[in-house]
């Protein structure tokens, strides 16, 4: 998943996206209003942390905007301010959560698993294809109860297309969603990244479940008609 984080205290800012990075979201960094209308305007996110008073445009004004354009990203905001009558603002405008700084990082990630998983309509943490189990909040996942070793990127890609299981991902959508605004690779980059996670998630198994669709994309899936 794809996440812009806006905050305006730099350290701040770098820490919020270096756990992130850590735990597998591709993300992007930006400190003002400004600069976060046109990452989103330039990009889909699953998510957007924002910080509430910043220069050029604060962050109630920018989510009011969202709104008013149609987006429904969820939005946790991020503020010192904890008045009942600033989270109410908040909300009302359209945040879908409010953190009050400072915060723990570990509340954090349950409150971004926990609006991102509302927004799609799911509640759980835990998504399954035949035997194949992956569960997005320890990371882990497994074929047939034997453990599988993932890198960040390949379980970002993977958990992007269990969410979107018997659907058709192409390439253009693993970039926008998997990789942030600094990837500067192409597209035999990420034929490697599926070439690996096939062979990872496929080989030696009876039923292939990551199949190819020339000229398409990916699915992940059972059953194997018409797929190469």
């Amino acid at each position: 998943m794809r996440i812009l984080v806006v905050e305006d205290e730099q350290d701040l800012n770098l820490l919020i996206c270096k756990v992130l990075t850590k735990a597998g979201y591709a993300v992007d960094g930006c400190r003002d209003g400004e600069e976060a209308q046109l990452h989103l305007l330039g990009a889909e996110y699953d998510a957007v942390i924002l910080d509430v008073m910043m220069p050029r445009k604060d962050g109630y004004t920018v989510v009011k905007e969202m709104r008013e354009r149609g987006s429904d990203v969820p939005v946790l905001f991020l503020t010192a301010r904890d008045s009942v009558a600033d989270r109410v603002r908040g909300l009302d405008l359209g945040a879908d959560d409010y953190l009050i700084k400072p915060f723990d990082f570990e509340e954090l990630m349950a409150r971004i698993r926990a609006m991102t998983r509302k927004h799609v309509g799911q509640r759980k943490n835990q998504f399954s294809v035949g035997d194949l189990v992956v569960d997005v909040e320890r990371h882990t996942v497994t074929r047939g109860g034997v453990p599988l070793s993932l890198l960040p990127k390949e379980f970002a890609i993977l958990e992007h297309l269990i969410r979107n299981k018997g659907k058709v991902v192409s390439r253009e959508q693993l970039e926008n969603r998997i990789w942030n605004y600094e990837y500067s690779g192409s597209s035999n980059n990420v034929d490697g990244y599926m070439s690996r996670l096939r062979k990872k998630l496929d080989d030696g198994q009876a039923h292939k479940l990551l199949h190819t669709i020339k000229g398409l994309g990916w699915v992940l899936r059972e059953e194997e008609g018409g797929m190469t």
